[in-house]
């Protein structure tokens, strides 16, 4: 048997959205389980996210510390963002957030990890892109607010981070699984053996 996430449904005899934000929402549904019983189960509504593992020339991955208050930390993550518009190339919105939290554009892109954040809880699917030949942006920076006004940027080698995150010391769910996945990377087939960077994504499909 082949060892494969499978797409499937079971039944749903009622739903409600208790509550609707700006961005997210929570969502009840009414689900039949295998032996007919019907249970409930409440997650949060999620667009869907990009991340980039942007990896410069000399083996350093562009990171920014930003403070996240749901956990009370200041995390070390690599740059992301929300899947704002419906049907939005996933690439696109990958290459905006590099520029806008980093000022940085990267001329080589790969698909290096998709992947569910939290399954029980929220279905947020998240597409970590893999960015090389980076260089600085043009023109003015953009401007950011709130937490990302705080915001530190730094370039760390990718042995460090990992170190990092065997250590227990970093725990960002998108940095953690891109160093992973590109050391993993490396020692097997290398970069450019990776999906390209327009390649499908069942769990958000996107236009061309």
């Amino acid at each position: 048997m082949a060892i494969k996430d499978t797409p499937e449904e079971w039944q749903v005899i009622g739903t409600n959205e208790p509550f609707r934000g700006n961005k997210t929402s929570v969502r009840t549904d009414e689900v039949v389980m295998p032996d007919g019983t019907v249970v409930s189960r409440d997650y949060q509504v999620h667009p869907g996210s990009v991340a980039i593992l942007a990896l410069d020339e000399v083996g350093r991955v562009l990171v920014l510390r930003q403070y996240r208050h749901p956990v009370r930390h200041k995390l070390w993550e690599i740059p992301a963002g929300l899947l704002d518009v419906p049907g939005e190339n996933p690439l696109h919105a990958a290459q905006r957030e590099l520029y806008e939290e980093a000022h940085v554009k990267a001329e080589d892109w790969r698909v290096l990890a998709d992947v569910y954040t939290t399954p029980g809880g929220c279905d947020e699917a998240v597409r970590i892109f893999l960015a090389r030949n980076l260089s600085e942006a043009e023109g003015e920076r953009f401007e950011v607010s709130e937490e990302e006004a705080d915001m530190e940027l730094a370039r760390v080698p990718l042995e460090e981070l990992v170190r990092g995150v065997l250590a227990g010391e970093l725990h960002n769910t998108c940095l953690v699984v891109g160093v992973l996945s590109a050391t993993a990377a490396l020692a097997g087939d290398g970069f450019d053996a990776l999906r390209p960077a327009e390649a499908e994504w069942p769990a958000r499909p996107f236009d061309a």
